[in-house]
């Protein structure tokens, strides 16, 4: 019984994060003045506030969207810093993705061979 009422209140929390996420798209587009890398911010603090809750309920999280929330935060910074600062060189957003999430896969192994 449990169990059930555990996977009805993840469907929940990913409905309304879904919900969520698409308001804050709509809002992006609508609001061309909100400096570059807010919205893949926006999104990076939905997936995580998605996972935040599931912990909180006791509710495994999501490895996978968990990885995804902070390249959209990291992929938002990058973006955002590039748009504030407008430094002299180019920043290598894909690359620095790229490594962010080579470090959290290896991080990750790394953590779950530990605990085996």
């Amino acid at each position: 019984m449990e169990k059930i009422k555990s996977s009805k209140l993840n469907e929940t929390l990913e409905a309304v994060a879904w919900g969520v996420l698409l308001v804050w798209w709509g809002v992006t587009e609508m609001f061309n003045f909100l400096p570059a890398g807010t919205g893949a911010i926006g999104v990076g603090l939905i997936l995580l506030g998605l996972n935040a809750a599931r912990s909180l309920k006791g509710i495994p999280i999501r490895m996978w969207s968990t990885m995804l929330g902070i390249l959209a935060l990291v992929w938002g910074g990058v973006d955002l810093v590039g748009s504030l600062l407008r430094p002299s060189f180019e920043m290598p957003t894909f690359a620095i993705l790229l490594v962010v999430l080579g470090v959290m896969l290896i991080g990750r192994e790394l953590i779950r061979n530990r605990t085996e």
